[in-house]
């Protein structure tokens, strides 16, 4: 019996006995870099592809009226919930330095891919509540599912483990990019 067939029989089981079915690994493996290991490699995949990608957006090619900084209340919940660490863990990592970061007035995105293969994970704040953007435009059985949204109350972004899940699900499904974004 193979492994995916013994994990499909193990959820099968699980769903009959009232637990909930054991979530799908993360493809791809963590690679425990340091913060210097990250940057070299990230320097080689970059000279290798010869992109021109730039990792920010320089600051004379923003419109006057475009904000790249989060306001103090929006800065506190993103602190609280440890996201920006969690992220960039992730982009050093799995994505080898090579997302990119920008802050809005309201939350903060990490974008990775090129093209037609551009993803992002999208988290802003709304009346002191963490919100991230999903990919499925129905209700999921989290109870803090709105349809396209997961809303985290205080109470669940300080929750390290109700982060965690619910950034493991968006690294496993993240949004994917319209051609026209």
């Amino acid at each position: 019996m193979s492994d995916n067939d013994r994990s499909a029989n193990d959820a099968r089981r699980n769903e009959r006995n009232g637990q909930r079915p054991r979530r799908s690994p993360i493809l791809g493996q963590g690679h425990g870099l340091s913060d210097e290991e990250g940057r070299m490699i990230q320097q080689m995949i970059r000279e290798e592809q010869n992109s021109a990608r730039a990792l920010h957006i320089p600051a004379e090619d923003l419109a006057a009226e475009a904000t790249t900084q989060m306001s103090a209340e929006v800065a506190q919940v993103i602190e609280d919930s440890r996201l920006r660490r969690i992220l960039q863990m992730f982009n050093r990592d799995y994505l080898y330095g090579q997302g990119r970061f920008d802050e809005y007035k309201d939350g903060l995105i990490l974008k990775w891919g090129d093209g037609y293969s551009r993803k992002h994970i999208w988290a802003t704040v709304e009346d002191g509540n963490l919100v991230f953007e999903t990919s499925h435009f129905k209700k999921c059985a989290k109870p803090y599912c709105n349809g396209t949204h997961h809303v985290l109350t205080r109470e669940l972004y300080t929750d390290w483990n109700v982060v965690n899940e619910e950034l493991a699900d968006l690294f496993r499904r993240p949004v994917q990019e319209r051609s026209e974004d």
